[in-house]
Order: structure tokens, then sequence, then C-alpha cells
């Protein structure tokens, strides 16, 4: 691990933090389920911190079916109701509930033949957003784009994506840059292209 370089400064210490920042956050992601996992954690994350949620990840992998949408529908309702009471993962109703409604619309869109990294990417043209902050505390907790993203995603039947989760989700999958002018990852994910 590189800890003598210049990252973002919202990172405290913790190893399994700074690999996140340094190896995914940012990082323009196109594959639906993978697409679909982040979308659901940063609804976990909701009045969270995301090192809390990032702690957790591989439990709720494993017990969500590593986010395949069309396993998490097969989820029986006293698999379900066991969640609720679950240690590994963040012990919230509707933070579970809504995971599983998030497959059923997905598999919705997909039988009506949208493609679900299609449309994600949509929302910024098909190309990451590249942000010049100087520092953390000049970047933005929701902007147009997550408004947008999040308004057409509550009409497809989506919970927990209201335009912060939605800004956090664009930028933790790459959609955005916002990695400060500084840190060592902002120019290697700038020149990064969608393909």
């Amino acid at each position: 691990m590189m800890n003598n370089l210049i990252r973002c400064g919202w990172l405290n210490e913790d190893p399994i933090y700074i690999n996140y920042h340094d190896l995914e956050w940012g990082r323009p992601e196109y594959d639906s389920i993978r697409l679909f996992e982040l979308i659901c954690l940063e609804g976990q994350q909701a009045g969270l911190s995301w090192i809390t949620i990032l702690k957790k990840r591989d439990s709720y992998r494993k017990l969500f079916c590593n986010f395949d949408p069309h396993e998490i529908v097969k989820l029986n309702l006293n698999y379900i109701e066991s969640l609720y009471n679950n240690p590994e993962i963040v012990r919230h109703k509707g933070k579970i509930q809504s995971i599983i409604n998030n497959a059923q619309c997905f598999i919705k869109m997909k039988n009506n033949g949208e493609d679900f990294s299609r449309f994600i990417w949509s929302s910024v043209d098909n190309k990451t957003i590249v942000n010049n902050w100087k520092n953390e505390r000049d970047v933005p907790t929701q902007t147009k784009e997550s408004i947008a993203l999040s308004k057409s995603l509550k009409k497809l039947g989506f919970t927990y994506v209201g335009p912060t989760i939605c800004y956090a989700f664009m930028q933790a999958s790459g959609l955005v840059n916002d990695h400060v002018i500084d840190c060592f990852c902002r120019e290697s994910l700038a020149s990064e292209k969608h393909t």
C-alpha cells in the first residue's frame, strides 16, 4: 500500500477504506450487476458512514446472492425476515426490503429490454464527468444529474435512491470523478473512457 501519496481528505487511516479509495472509488463500472450492487449499498448507507457499509459488504454479498437480482427475488419470506435481526448487515427493515424491491425493478427493466448499465450511464451522456475540486469541502452532495437520475429510478419503482444517494453512487461507480485535484488517483481516472 502506498501511504505516502496524497489522497482525498475524506479518508481515514483504515486500510480497508484506503484500498477502496485507491482501487475502486471513482473507477468507471459498466457491469450491470456491479452497478446494481453499488446502488443498493449506497442506499444501505443512508444516515450512516460509508466505512460501516464497506466493512459489511462481504456479508451483504453473501446474504444477497452476490447482488444477482434473479436470485434475490427467489428469497423466501422466512429468510428475508431473518435478515432483519442479522448483525452482519444493517438491521433496518426498509433498507433490506429495498434491495428486494430494487431487484424486482431491475428484472422488470431487463424484461422490457432495458439494460441497467446503459440506463445508468445515459444519465451522464455515457461519459465520466470530471470535476476540479481543490478539497472535499467543495464537493456537492447532489447535482442536477443526480436529481434527474433519482427521479428516473423512482419512476421505475426503485427505493432508497434519493438525489444524495444517487450522487454518492455516481461518485463510487465512476460516472463522476470527484477525486480532488491533488489526489494521486485523479489523473488515471480522468483518462479512462467509456467502452
